[in-house]
């Protein structure tokens, strides 16, 4: 018999960085917000106006805290090694079309990056922190990256990591994951209606 289910998930993808802009994969380089970024994670914090977090989670990236701290939550924020973005090892910094001059027809989801992680290693810690927040009393609010966020909320309605492909996620925007009776769903996704036209 599975547990009762608990309090939502909201996931707040950080602001706009220089290589966002690009399309350059962000792994572990710590690329800050652009001032534009700064102002998109401010605009976050009327959309999370009378809700409660039990919780608080971050990035240690500092496009993450910063995006947090903007949205007024940085104040409760723990860091959490498990919300690193994708590590992109080799592919670090290139965007997709650089490195389909040498592998053509690489797909993130499918062939991971050498000297990084595979879809399968970023939905393992995914899945460890999965079960910690299923048992949460009340509500959590996670600040990450792009694809670590898409791994989570695929993870989370159990289609596996690499139907993170399918999650499209812009910068600032809110995605909500929780219940409809016992089973895990995905209430609202990519929402950047906070950001105006």
């Amino acid at each position: 018999m599975m547990n009762e289910p608990r309090g939502q998930v909201v996931l707040i993808r950080h602001g706009e960085t220089a290589w966002s802009l690009s399309k350059q994969h962000t792994g572990r380089t710590d690329i800050p917000l652009t001032e534009n970024g700064r102002a998109q994670a401010r605009t976050v914090a009327p959309r999370l106006i009378g809700r409660t977090f039990g919780r608080v989670l971050s990035s240690p990236l500092s496009r993450a805290r910063e995006t947090c701290e903007l949205a007024g939550l940085g104040g409760q924020a723990e860091t959490r090694e498990d919300l690193l973005e994708w590590d992109y090892g080799d592919y670090d910094g290139l965007t997709t079309a650089e490195i389909r001059e040498t592998v053509p027809d690489w797909t993130l989801w499918r062939d991971g990056c050498p000297n990084g992680e595979q879809a399968e290693d970023v939905g393992a810690r995914c899945d460890r922190l999965i079960a910690e927040l299923r048992s949460e009393p009340g509500d959590t609010a996670l600040f990450a990256h792009g694809h670590v966020l898409r791994v989570i909320a695929a993870c989370w309605a159990q289609l596996g990591p690499q139907a993170g492909a399918r999650l499209a996620l812009s910068t600032a925007t809110m995605s909500v994951l929780g219940w409809e009776r016992e089973i895990p769903v995905i209430w609202l996704w990519n929402d950047g209606s906070h950001l105006g036209p």
